[in-house]
């Protein structure tokens, strides 16, 4: 596949070092929002992709100061999330058992959707403006993939810190808990990157490069697989039945704040 001359809408596809490398750029500044097309775009990359014998890492990053705010919340009304959702899960499918390592490349802020594209990552590099958050729960709902991955790759009190406050962590106190792999001044993280990448991963076989990935991925695929059916039902018929859940999304959109009734 020629990327140079793919042709994706929401997102722009750079190759360097040969081809070794491939670069996702979120392209909808400056909040770089998750729309369903943009999933595709994602989703169709990752599957022509899987088949590149040269290829070392994908990174994925975002156009403007931010790598991405989240899904679109106008998706997630009842008449549309039941195709989104989905097709969200489908594209973080594609990524979390893709062959070849990939790597989110995170500025500001780092949000709902967004921060669950990140957590589905093999490397997560940030700088010092990065924030990340998932506060769906404002919304009166929940990000099914965050519950499936942060339990595994950050435990039990961040995902419930995260899921049930939807506070805003930075890159520093996620690098603490593992999460995040490095965080860099601001400024300097492309460098960061580019040395880690020269360093690190190019001097390795890209045959085996893929299969060291897909050893050290196993459980996380196994058990996102094993999840992600359960949790997406919970969301859809059952807190999409609940009134607290659209007036959560209706309340967001209408610019008001939402009146609970606790069902």
């Amino acid at each position: 596949m020629n990327f140079e001359t793919a042709n994706f809408e929401n997102i722009r596809i750079d190759e360097s070092h040969g081809g070794q490398i491939a670069t996702i750029t979120l392209n909808a500044p400056p909040a770089n929002i998750l729309s369903a097309a943009m999933m595709r775009d994602i989703s169709d990359f990752f599957i022509e992709d899987k088949d590149c014998q040269s290829r070392k890492l994908v990174v994925i990053k975002g156009s403007g100061e931010s790598f991405c705010f989240g899904a679109s919340v106008k998706e997630h009304r009842a008449d549309q999330v039941q195709d989104m959702l989905p097709g969200f899960h489908k594209m973080i499918a594609n990524i979390i058992s893709h062959p070849v390592a990939t790597m989110a490349q995170v500025s500001g802020f780092c949000l709902g959707g967004g921060f669950e594209l990140a957590l589905a990552c093999s490397f997560i590099f940030a700088d010092e403006t990065a924030k990340f958050a998932v506060p769906e729960i404002q919304l009166g709902v929940f990000p099914p993939v965050a519950a499936a991955l942060l339990p595994i790759l950050g435990g039990g009190t961040v995902t419930n810190e995260m899921l049930l406050t939807g506070q805003k962590f930075s890159a520093r106190s996620l690098d603490t808990l593992g999460i995040v792999t490095e965080v860099s001044a601001h400024g300097e993280l492309q460098q960061n990157i580019n040395v880690y990448i020269e360093k690190r991963l190019l001097p390795n076989s890209a045959s085996s490069l893929r299969f060291a990935h897909q050893a050290a991925r196993l459980t996380l695929v196994n058990h996102y697989h094993s999840t992600i059916t359960a949790l997406e039902k919970l969301y859809l018929d059952e807190l999409m039945s609940t009134f607290d859940a659209n007036e959560g999304i209706n309340s967001f959109l209408e610019k008001r704040k939402p009146q609970w009734k606790d069902h």
